[in-house]
């Protein structure tokens, strides 16, 4: 690198030379990251984008010194505040976390410890490096939630993880990690868990931090927020950085492939019927584009007046959904949008028959579902099934790719011994999987294929309706793409209906034939997705799009063959 000018260097805040890590040992030992370089400076905002084993959250990882026991680090340079992290002890790591890196994890839920009110976990920074009463304390965490967009700051801080929504857990987060206003942000995935906006907000709350001159780093797998946010960007992949520059000229005239791929499989890019998976789109035609008619036929999932209350901490009563009304039909995807809070996955949770409403009902193919007792629904059980956000959760880690799919093919199956066997191979060959995974444990496989796991276990009983409830919001761009593409190849083949909840509007409008737009429990807009994207009626409506981030200002990026 040229050598810089005593100001320069004192503008940089991350200086990463040549760095590798590698994990294991002996013949085993594998290399993740291998000779990467770059900087940050103050009052800019650097990301790191590329698909899961890429190597980007394993930087960040490092930067931290966070790698872990069995991981070995090189690097002809690595400063943080312009200190040589390469040598810190433990005890110069917990000084410097916090009070000069601060940290946003992605999973907010494994992130925060589930047996504290959020408060207290928002005030460790103070209680490890300031000298602060109980009352100050408390007062500087509901200024912090405050100023992090949190409603109701005082009820939350007393609340636990698991009482707020995925939303609010990552503004949480976000709350701890500037608690001490630290030079250096380094957020992993920050807004992943968000809605359009939320995410506004907390892109405009890192964007005022980086004009009081904090240098950010940020990883994501939207491209819609580096877009928006960075000023330089560095493209992964397999451990190297490929492609790097301005923000602006990277995502608008990429020069590797691999970035062009990334960029095609934006959703919010393609109507639906459009293939996103590169590899998918080489082999299979293009889905023509339709627009489904009204149907005479009964719908399979009819809701009709559905009210759902809660009692808080504070013992005040809030109803969460508030007479809302549906219906699906066969072969038919509805999309629910709406902020975090707004009940969409009550209303969910109330179509799996997992919550009872307080009034209002639930059909099942013109019968009572919700209204009857468990052991009346159980024949039934197998006709709604979900896939849900986090798959590694929802597993029981010892069991094998094999155990998961046999304990699901339990459920309303007659199949014995060789069947099963058979059946759990046209399952694994449906979702895109082989023979070697079917003695996997789900830690041995990548979130792609995990999710393909989920929907093979949503796909075993053989069910009318799949609820798919932020099924692909943790998933990288490319990855996302390839489980769109399934998602819609299956329905075509099987004609299962979908209740797809995401807060990601792109991806709603690429997969959805009508779509219902929810807010404060309330439906505001229902209708084809076509129409509700196009010329929204109610003013949420309009406001939810306006939020929607873009790349480079536009929607849609240039084709492969534009660019070609």
């Amino acid at each position: 690198m040229t050598a810089l000018t005593t100001s320069e260097e004192e503008s940089v805040a991350v200086r990463v030379e040549d760095l590798h890590v590698s994990f294991g040992t002996g013949k085993l030992r594998r290399e993740v990251v291998k000779g990467i370089s770059f900087q940050v400076k103050k009052g800019e905002c650097f990301a790191l984008v590329g698909e899961s084993g890429s190597g980007k959250s394993v930087t960040a990882r490092t930067i931290l010194g966070l790698t872990g026991e069995n991981s070995h680090v090189e690097a002809g340079r690595l400063d943080v505040g312009g200190r040589d992290i390469r040598q810190l002890r433990s005890k110069d790591w917990r000084s410097l976390r916090g009070r000069e890196v601060g940290f946003v994890l992605q999973d907010a839920l494994v992130s925060l410890d589930a047996l504290r009110p959020v408060g207290r976990e928002i005030a460790e920074p103070f209680k490890l490096h300031q000298q602060l009463t109980t009352r100050q304390r408390e007062q500087r965490v509901i200024g912090l939630l405050r100023e992090v967009e949190v409603p109701e700051p005082e009820l939350r801080a007393r609340q636990l993880p698991r009482e707020l929504s995925g939303g609010l857990r990552q503004r949480a987060l976000i709350a701890s990690a500037i608690a001490l206003d630290p030079p250096i942000l380094l957020a992993d995935e920050p807004t992943t868990a968000l809605d359009v906006t939320v995410q506004a907000q907390i892109l405009a709350l890192l964007e005022r931090s980086k004009e009081r001159g904090r240098a950010l780093i940020v990883i994501s797998h939207d491209l819609a927020v580096i877009s928006r946010i960075a000023d330089r960007v560095a493209v992964m992949s397999d451990g190297l950085i490929v492609e790097e520059g301005p923000t602006s000229r990277v995502l608008s005239h990429p020069s590797h492939a691999y970035t062009m791929s990334l960029l095609d499989a934006v959703p919010s890019a393609h109507p639906k019927g459009t293939r996103l998976s590169v590899k998918t789109r080489e082999s299979v035609p293009e889905r023509p584009q339709r627009r489904k008619e009204e149907q005479t036929e009964p719908p399979i999932v009819q809701a009709e007046g559905l009210f759902k209350s809660y009692k808080g901490p504070d013992h005040r009563t809030r109803t969460v959904v508030e007479d809302v009304s549906f219906e699906l039909r066969a072969g038919e995807t509805l999309g629910v949008v709406g902020e975090s809070g707004s009940g969409k996955t009550t209303v969910a949770r109330m179509v799996l028959a997992i919550t009872q409403p307080d009034a209002g009902r639930v059909l099942l193919n013109g019968q009572e579902w919700t209204g009857t007792s468990e052991r009346e629904r159980r024949p039934r059980r197998r006709l709604v099934t979900a896939v849900f956000q986090d798959p590694l959760s929802s597993f029981d880690p010892r069991w094998t790719v094999k155990k998961i799919l046999n304990d699901a093919l339990s459920v309303g199956s007659e199949l014995e011994g060789g069947q099963r066997g058979a059946e759990i191979s046209r399952l694994l060959g449906l979702v895109g999987l082989g023979a070697e995974h079917v003695d996997r444990r789900p830690l041995h496989l990548s979130g792609g294929q995990r999710q393909r796991v989920a929907i093979a276990r949503a796909l075993a009983p053989r069910p009318s309706v799949i609820v798919c409830d932020e099924s692909v919001s943790a998933l990288d761009v490319s990855i996302q793409a390839q489980v769109l593409d399934l998602l819609a190849d299956l329905q075509d083949e099987l004609g299962v209906s979908y209740l797809f909840i995401s807060h990601d509007l792109g991806v709603v409008h690429h997969v959805s034939d009508r779509v219902l737009v929810m807010s404060n429990g309330r439906v505001v807009e229902q209708g084809y997705a076509v129409d509700v994207f196009s010329r929204p009626q109610h003013p949420y409506t309009q406001r939810l799009l306006s939020s929607l981030p873009s790349i480079n200002g536009v929607e849609v990026v240039a084709s492969r063959s534009e660019r070609a």
